[in-house]
C-alpha cells in the first residue's frame, strides 16, 4: 500500500468527488469510534491541513477523544468509477463556535443548523490502497439537506442547546466532550 507524508493533486480532487468519508478517533482507553460524514462539510486547505464542519448528531466521540488524544484517520472510497481507498492520518483539533477561529473558519463552509465543530486535521500520512473490495453504488441523494439540517433548523437555537445537553456532553465512555465552554473551566 503506497503512503506519502502529505496529499497531491489527484488525492485532493478524489477528495472532493466523494459523496462520503469517514472518520475514526479514539482515546487512549474506551472504545474506538468510527463516523460517516457527508454534505458540504470538507475543505481541503492545502497537501497538509483538512477540516471538516461537524454537525450535530445523538453522539459527539470525536471531540470526546480529541481532548484526550489528537489522532484522527479519515477514510475515503470510491463507490463509483475506478476502485481506490485513501486514508489520511494525522492530528487533529476542534474548534467551538464559542472559539475566536469559529468566525474566520466556518465562513468557508455553507450555513448549517446543528453546526457545532469544526475539526482541523493536519496531515502527516495518506495511504492508497486499490478499493476493488468495495461495492460499486450510485448516489442518489443527502439525507442531510432533506432530514438531518431541516430537523435542527426547525428546534432553532436553544432546543439545539438542549440537545447537546441531553446527547452531546459526554462520550459513551463517560468522557467529557467540550460541547459546553464550562466543562473546560
Amino acid at each position: 500500500m503506497p503512503t506519502a507524508p502529505k496529499l497531491n493533486r489527484t488525492l485532493r480532487a478524489f477528495m472532493e468527488r466523494q459523496h462520503l468519508f469517514f472518520v475514526a478517533t479514539a482515546a487512549r482507553d474506551g472504545r474506538v469510534n468510527l463516523s460517516p460524514k457527508g454534505m458540504d462539510t470538507l475543505r481541503i486547505i492545502d497537501d497538509n491541513r483538512v477540516q471538516w464542519l461537524s454537525l450535530s448528531g445523538s453522539g459527539n466521540e470525536t471531540a470526546a477523544h480529541l481532548l484526550d488524544t489528537p489522532r484522527m484517520t479519515m477514510m475515503f472510497c470510491a463507490f463509483d468509477g475506478d476502485p481506490l481507498i485513501l486514508r489520511v492520518y494525522g492530528t487533529a483539533r476542534v474548534i467551538h463556535p464559542r472559539d475566536h477561529e469559529w468566525g474566520a473558519l466556518s465562513g468557508q463552509f455553507p450555513k448549517l443548523a446543528g453546526s457545532r465543530q469544526i475539526f482541523d486535521i493536519a496531515v502527516d500520512l495518506v495511504q492508497t490502497s486499490c478499493g476493488t473490495g468495495v461495492p460499486v453504488m450510485p448516489f442518489e441523494r443527502s439525507r442531510g439537506e432533506t432530514e438531518l439540517e431541516p430537523y435542527y433548523d426547525e428546534i432553532g437555537e436553544e432546543g439545539l442547546r438542549a440537545y447537546w445537553a441531553r446527547k452531546n456532553v459526554k462520550s459513551i465512555d463517560g468522557k467529557p466532550t467540550g460541547i459546553f465552554a464550562e466543562e473546560h473551566r
